[in-house]
């Protein structure tokens, strides 16, 4: 049987740190390109569930081990990767300990969602948003029609 070309699987991840005034989120700065501040996360291995991958992301690039709470949507626009056409799932997570770049992460930051001001890889600009959006309201990713 003839297997399908289809896009690459990945996961991110937005981690919320409990033991830390205002609960920061971490953006990691990438060490490879595409270069720029981003959510941890990466691709998802053959054989492993989406949620195993999302929590291996974390740890290999925060040292962190993470606790998922709630997924917040799937980003699959053709254009939010420049290396190829990829689907994220996005989860939201919590954790709490001393966080470390390490893996594809250059460096690591602590940032407070609404003072982010780094310019942002992929589509996570829009990913962030979407998690504001899930802060005030509660309500995960619209379904969003691409033209």
């Amino acid at each position: 049987m003839h297997r399908p070309e289809t896009p690459l699987l990945t996961v991110d991840i937005i981690i919320e740190l409990l033991d830390r005034p205002g609960r920061p989120i971490i953006l990691i700065e990438r060490r490879h390109p595409p270069h720029g501040w981003a959510l941890p996360g990466g691709f998802v291995d053959v054989g492993e569930a989406l949620e195993q991958a999302a929590v291996r992301e974390a740890k290999e690039e925060t040292c962190l081990h993470v606790t998922l709470k709630t997924l917040l949507g799937c980003y699959s626009s053709p254009d939010r990767d420049e290396r190829g056409h990829t689907v994220s799932v996005v989860y939201v997570a919590e954790a709490a300990g001393e966080a470390r770049a390490a893996d594809d992460a250059k460096n690591l930051g602590f940032f407070q969602v609404d003072a982010i001001t780094e310019q942002l890889a992929f589509d996570h600009a829009l990913i962030l948003q979407d998690y504001r959006h899930y802060l005030a309201t509660g309500e995960r990713t619209p379904l969003r029609h691409l033209d």
